[in-house]
């Protein structure tokens, strides 16, 4: 495993680590804020946030073009980032790592290069019923133009992968294999490395969305062996703004460039152009430097944590959370009702009460939780449900603020009259 990954001497002290975060110190409405909507965005540590100011403090400026001193500095913190993020994803080459605006732009980019140039007449692309709209609206949208086929993985009734029948939906016409990591809803963790190993044995390539795994738990791609890896920085302590997408380097060779312009060229005449080698070639124009570079703060500091601690905390605090939720009467979680496989997105509906209107009596409370679809409408049709309430957690999260949750909870059955 990558050492990078792993703290062994590090102690979780939740109080310390709860002292990084400026935004925790707030009140909401006359209460402390518990902030339980990590899934959405993650908040930031003091390292990160002064990261940020001394980045436009002492180091601003464009980056690859000038030779001036600041022009060098800025670019090469900004590769910095990219190298840390090779070792931080299982030591995979900085060519393989390509800097987006997020994990959609990330997976749109797949679609529009490699898709439009592989995808043909009557292929398959295999995705499944716990997709995010950002691995499911493309592929559909793609298959749509190419008169492409669209196969689905089917879910549990408790919000796993179904298996049964794999063998029957990838086969030897499948293209592509689109499976998120760790469901945004259910916070299911899907068996990639399995996937992954069937795709191959049909010559099929495969897209794993790693938006809501990267942060949670060591991620090591070769691995997984995937060909390609999509993520976002604001999921995991950094800016938004700022996405990660790997590829196998001989795949993006063949792939043409995304975004046409500046950067991304090696030479350019009216009658020819060259593309610039890996991975400039897939970053036209000024990408977000600030928040590049930025980023390797946020890295540095799961580093210090070790994500293997990261992990077994968040785990046992799910645990946590999913017994307090299930002591509740009128409430069902949407997904596994265990922590064994699954992350620390916890979905819950009410039987009395709509999602929105639990938020927002939560939020009377200082309780930020999500409410909705959360971009994944035909999960929700699946589950037989327009909508949840999610509570996701980080691991700035304790057992205190699972608590509040709970007791809000409660309070609020007996305000609207389902004690």
């Amino acid at each position: 495993m990558n050492t990078e990954t792993t703290n062994k001497d590090f102690v979780f002290d939740i109080q310390k680590i709860k002292s990084d975060y400026p935004i925790l110190q707030r009140e909401i409405r006359g209460h402390k804020l518990v902030y339980l909507d990590s899934g959405a965005s993650t908040q930031k540590p003091i390292e990160v946030i002064n990261a940020h100011e001394e980045f436009f403090k002492t180091i601003n400026s464009n980056i690859h073009r000038g030779l001036h001193t600041l022009a060098e500095e800025s670019t090469n913190a900004y590769e910095k980032t990219r190298t840390h993020i090779a070792k931080f994803i299982g030591g995979v080459k900085t060519s393989e790592v390509i800097f987006t605006a997020g994990t959609t732009e990330s997976i749109n980019l797949v679609a529009y290069t490699w898709g439009e140039a592989n995808i043909s007449e009557g292929d398959e692309i295999v995705l499944t019923d716990m997709e995010h709209h950002a691995n499911l609206v493309p592929w559909v949208m793609l298959a749509q133009r190419k008169n492409a086929v669209i196969k689905r993985i089917p879910i549990t009734d408790d919000g796993r992968l179904d298996l049964t029948d794999i063998d029957k939906i990838i086969t030897e016409k499948t293209k592509l294999v689109a499976v998120t990591h760790m469901s945004n809803v259910l916070g299911t963790l899907n068996p990639v490395k399995q996937l992954a190993e069937i795709a191959h044995k049909n010559g099929a390539l495969i897209l794993a969305d790693g938006a809501q795994a990267v942060p949670h738990m060591p991620v090591d791609l070769l691995d997984l062996d995937v060909d390609f890896y999509a993520f976002s920085s604001h999921k995991m302590l950094g800016p938004t703004g700022v996405g990660v997408l790997f590829g196998k380097e001989n795949i993006l060779d063949k792939m043409p460039p995304f975004n046409m312009g500046g950067e991304m060229i090696s030479e350019v005449s009216f009658d020819r152009i060259t593309w610039a080698e890996l991975p400039h070639k897939f970053e036209a124009g000024t990408p977000n430097i600030a928040g590049v570079v930025t980023f390797d703060a946020a890295l540095t500091y799961l580093d210090e944590i070790g994500m293997d601690n990261v992990h077994t905390y968040e785990t046992k605090l799910t645990a946590y959370t999913i017994d307090k939720l299930l002591q509740i009467d009128g409430l069902k979680i949407q997904g596994p009702n265990n922590a064994i496989n699954r992350g620390g997105a916890v979905s819950f509906t009410d039987k009395d009460l709509h999602p929105h209107d639990i938020s927002t009596y939560l939020d009377s409370k200082g309780i930020a939780i999500r409410a909705g679809h959360h971009c994944a409408q035909t999960l929700m049709k699946r589950m037989g449900t327009i909508a949840t309430a999610r509570a996701s957690l980080y691991i700035y999260n304790d057992e205190s603020d699972i608590d509040a949750l709970f007791d809000a909870l409660i309070a609020m059955r007996k305000y609207f009259g389902h004690e």
